[in-house]
């Protein structure tokens, strides 16, 4: 006729007649007299401190002194928020508007309550506390409310609140409350970058189809301004690179651009400093990588290189061989004044031809040799 309940010290008990509350049990042993078996016994274990149970918002509205004696009410406005601190360490964040219950007892409980009207942005220290949250001995439950920032040295971050860019964020954390606000963060390297233009297939004025690869470097001078004229400034920037391009290479013809490649650099960089400096953007230099012909007019080109430098060798082969022409006819008007060089260019020659010997026999006499040497000689100065 006597039912026994057993709590442990970790535990609470709700004792429950017929399912319908009565009271809270206590840590021991709890005799009940049930001849009928209506009672009993629902236990809750205190290691979890949050109290979720149908009975709960029953027990807040009907027994309040029993609530005051057993658990932390928190009720939370429509514009406020919470942080839950268990024996001093943050454990969770309450979103706006909540109902909670906690037990009061193992764990310290404390509350702080956040008027998300008064602003969006986490103090530095508490910012500063809850950065790598996966390195916590124990998770923080609601963080996801909190967007956390890391602003890496060397980059600025650009703060959107609701669709509106509100000031940058200096190198080091962050963190911003997300209620009843959309709240966003852009980083933006303040250093100097490049980008590329590859792969534009572009006419020339004569019709000639070029593929040029165009790389320039850039960085920003105003972050604030360029944002705020511009939605996207980088993808802005590479489409304009693009126009000036095709603006630069429509325009000439092939012959003017291969005689001055620099000429698309200067044009480019000239169009778009202009059109950035009142934008925030700076464009420091702008150079061609690649002019790509195509296969028949690389063929063309060749050919035509090869056309002009066989037209420079025929110019100098024939202005040395004019040259030369005239020297033998310097040498036949000395000879022929002077009949001593004549005699000695004889045994020029016959120093040559004797080279080219290599035995002598003699028949005659020295007298025959050398009357037939004076006949040889000029014979063959005349066949050379």
């Amino acid at each position: 006729m006597w039912q026994r309940f057993v709590v442990r010290k970790n535990e609470r008990g709700f004792l429950l007649r017929e399912d319908d509350f009565v009271r809270v049990l206590a840590p021991g042993v709890t005799r009940v007299f049930d001849p009928l078996k209506r009672f009993s016994v629902q236990v809750h274990s205190l290691a979890m401190p949050g109290f979720a149970h149908p009975l709960a918002e029953y027990l807040r509205r009907e027994e309040p002194a029993m609530v005051e004696t057993y658990f932390h009410r928190v009720d939370l406005g429509e514009d406020e928020a919470a942080l839950r601190y268990e024996d001093g360490v943050l454990a969770e964040v309450l979103p706006l508007g909540a109902r909670r219950l906690y037990w009061r007892e193992p764990l310290q409980q404390r509350f702080e309550r956040i008027l998300v009207a008064e602003g969006f942005e986490v103090p530095p220290a508490l910012a500063a506390r809850v950065q790598q949250p996966m390195l916590r001995s124990r998770p923080i439950f609601g963080i996801a409310s909190m967007l956390q920032v890391q602003v890496p040295t060397g980059q600025v971050g650009v703060l959107r609140v609701d669709g509106v860019v509100v000031r940058l964020l200096a190198p080091g954390p962050a963190a911003f409350w997300r209620f009843n606000r959309d709240v966003s963060v852009e980083l933006v390297d303040m250093r100097l970058q490049a980008m590329e233009v590859s792969g534009q297939e572009i006419l020339t004025r004569d019709k000639v189809a070029l593929r040029i690869n165009l790389a320039a470097n850039w960085r920003y001078t105003d972050v604030l301004l360029a944002f705020a004229q511009l939605a996207k400034p980088v993808e802005h920037l590479y489409r304009e690179l693009q126009f000036a391009l095709r603006a630069a290479v429509g325009t000439r013809t092939l012959d003017e651009l291969l005689e001055r490649k620099e000429l698309i650099d200067q044009l480019v960089a000239t169009q778009l400093r202009e059109q950035f400096t009142a934008l925030g953007i700076e464009v420091v230099g702008v150079g061609v990588k690649d002019i790509i012909l195509p296969g028949e007019m690389k063929l063309l080109l060749a050919k035509v290189v090869e056309a002009e430098k066989a037209a420079q060798a025929n110019v100098i082969r024939r202005r040395e061989e004019t040259a030369a022409t005239r020297s033998l006819l310097n040498t036949a008007k000395v000879m022929e004044d002077n009949p001593v060089a004549l005699r000695l260019k004889e045994l020029e020659s016959l120093e040559r031809i004797a080279e080219r010997i290599d035995h002598i026999s003699v028949l005659g006499g020295l007298d025959g040799v050398l009357n037939s040497l004076a006949r040889v000689v000029p014979e063959a100065l005349k066949r050379a």
